[in-house]
């Protein structure tokens, strides 16, 4: 791999693309055990520039404007709260403006390489509203001068905040003081204003880890501030643990180490399967490194940071989390969350080392009535998210990293049909295929790197299923298959991980402009899993139709699955078929059955 190369197959990619369907997503899968994406090392520099801009950028924005002592000083003032206030404010508007999360090349962003203000700041993009039946005034499907006023007023809000020195209160002994406190509450209103119209405002801002944070800053007082901060970050490490119980998280090791630049070794690569090349599920190496230095200290460790009155066990926990979350940074993720992790290594240090509980900056020290309510806020996302998981992102549930996500798999008649969502939609970029050939690619090595994308969600469970039921629904070797997260990064200039911005809304107001007709456009879409059940809700929708299916299958079947399928499809139970639907491969009736497996039930319970 070189600086301005991609690593590539020995095969050549115009043979790759001819291979047979399952064939090819075989041998992208094999390749990416040993390469990952095969993405240019200057894809990685060009985030490494950019956390350098976020770091340096936050530090003299939070130290430059807020009347902190010089520089020669810095032990005298870093801990005060303005300076944590402004870091906070900094990462929100970093993240909405469209320069975070979901950003870049290695999210498949290549021209323009941001989404943000593209999409948000311009009217007649897509938007989805989350409740746009129950909610009077946010019907509609794309952005009005309302929607783009409110988000520019925000971002206005946002470069005031950064800019505006602080303000004395007695909430606080620091003579900074801190922010107005009226800016900070319309920062928070018009997040929560433009959310109602488009989630998107909502999640791009990142607002289920700084929202609440933000609104602390103007309520509490000095004490019971930083333990509220401590609580609330501490719910979003041990939720996100839970999340990671089950057979999904497992699977997330495996591709995300191969995809590691720095972890290069094929022989290390290779130990995280189980048999490499034949059997590419996870091996006893990453369900270790999953479940023990994964899992076990994202809970332990923040508990340790929350109670401990011991300096030398705050300073250990402390480590382990700031290491936890370099190692996250170090592998360059996809939607590549860099900074949201940077922010977390700095506030682990900030909260817990530099205000350690037993300095007076423990639970114990705050007023109980704060503490039960900061406890309640934060959990009840992910307690509803968990349990009912069709009503919340796994965003605000906190499942980040655990491979328990709504997916899709769209799955286009022909390159026409996907032309379609350049011709009649307002957008700033174009489709993948569209960007990677403009940047230089052949079309068949655009579409190869497209296909890696397939094969990539294949390796987790939810992959196995929607491959199931795109073979199923429609005939994979003449349909362009595509991973929906890439789509709706095009359609809306954001997707990091959350199916929901992805299903049925987002299918209708495409449907509403490009007017497809049956079998034009199959999207096979699966929910997550809930916390208490051992299987997982799909649905078939057809764009000029709607939903046509609805069904479950067993998590077990998914995770158990090789990522290519060769006993053919994943057991699954239809509950629900449109009347008069028919289903293009039914392997009820054995046509495109290709193995054992492939058994369906109708209209019943899914039994092992």
């Amino acid at each position: 791999m070189g600086l301005k190369t991609p690593d590539l197959p020995d095969v050549p990619p115009d043979e790759v693309m001819a291979m047979p369907f399952f064939d090819r997503t075989k041998f992208l899968a094999q390749h990416w055990v040993d390469w990952g994406f095969g993405s240019p090392k200057l894809f990685h520099l060009i985030y490494i520039f950019k956390l350098i801009i976020y770091v340096v950028g936050g530090f003299f924005i939070a130290w430059g404007t807020s009347d902190l002592g010089p520089l020669s000083e810095f032990s005298s003032w870093w801990t005060e709260p303005i300076f944590y206030q402004k870091l906070l404010v900094w990462t929100v508007f970093f993240e909405v403006i469209g320069l975070g999360s979901s950003s870049g090349p290695l999210a498949f962003k290549f021209d323009p390489m941001i989404g943000g203000f593209l999409y948000l700041g311009r009217r007649n993009t897509l938007r989805i509203a989350p409740w746009p039946n129950k909610v009077p005034g946010t019907a509609g499907d794309h952005r009005t001068w309302w929607d783009v006023a409110v988000y520019w007023l925000l971002i206005a809000d946002l470069v005031f905040l950064m800019a505006v020195p602080g303000v004395a209160t007695d909430r606080v002994s620091a003579a900074s003081g801190l922010l107005p406190t009226w800016a900070v509450l319309a920062a928070c209103g018009l997040i929560l204003l433009g959310g109602l119209r488009d989630k998107l405002v909502y999640l791009t801002s990142r607002s289920e880890q700084y929202l609440v944070p933000m609104f602390l800053f103007t309520v509490l007082s000095e004490v019971d501030l930083i333990v509220a901060l401590k609580i609330a970050i501490v719910v979003v490490w041990v939720a996100a643990s839970a999340s990671k119980l089950g057979v999904h998280f497992t699977n997330v090791i495996p591709p995300m180490m191969s995809n590691t630049p720095w972890f290069s070794s094929k022989t290390l690569r290779r130990t995280f399967y189980r048999n490499y090349p034949d059997d590419l599920r996870p091996s006893k190496v990453a369900t270790f490194a999953a479940h023990v230095t994964g899992t076990l200290a994202e809970c332990g460790m923040p508990l340790i940071l929350l109670f401990s009155p011991w300096p030398w066990l705050t300073i250990v926990a402390v480590a382990s989390m700031v290491a936890f979350h370099l190692f996250i940074t170090s592998t360059f993720p996809l939607a590549v969350p860099l900074e949201w992790n940077v922010f977390f290594m700095f506030a682990a240090v900030w909260l817990f080392w530099a205000h350690p509980a037993g300095d007076g900056w423990g639970v114990w020290d705050a007023n109980p009535g704060v503490v039960a309510a900061i406890v309640a806020v934060s959990v009840i996302f992910p307690i509803i998210g968990n349990l009912r998981p069709d009503l919340v992102s796994f965003l605000p549930s906190m499942r980040q990293y655990a491979g328990n996500w709504a997916s899709a798999t769209w799955a286009f008649r022909d390159r026409e049909k996907e032309e379609r969502l350049n011709q009649n939609i307002t957008k700033a970029s174009k489709n993948q295929i569209d960007q990677l050939v403009k940047a230089g690619f052949p079309e068949p090595l655009a579409e190869m790197f497209l296909g890696k994308a397939i094969a990539w969600r294949s390796m987790h469970s939810q992959g196995r299923a929607l491959l199931s039921l795109i073979d199923r629904h429609t005939d994979v070797e003449t349909y362009t298959v595509r991973e929906a997260e890439f789509v709706c990064n095009s359609l809306i200039g954001w997707n990091f991980g959350d199916g929901h911005l992805h299903d049925e809304r987002l299918i209708a107001a495409v449907q509403k402009r490009c007017n497809y007709q049956p079998g034009d456009l199959v999207v096979a879409f699966t929910e997550s899993q809930a916390i208490h059940k051992n299987y997982v809700d799909y649905r078939v929708i057809d764009a000029a139709l709607g939903v046509v299916e609805r069904g479950t299958y067993l998590s077990k079947d998914a995770a158990d699955a090789l990522p290519w399928l060769p006993d053919g499809p994943i057991r699954h139970q239809v509950t629900w078929q449109r009347e008069g639907y028919v289903v293009p491969n039914d392997v009820v009736t054995g046509l495109g059955a290709r193995g054992p497996r492939a058994s369906v039930g109708v209209r019943g319970s899914l039994t092992t």
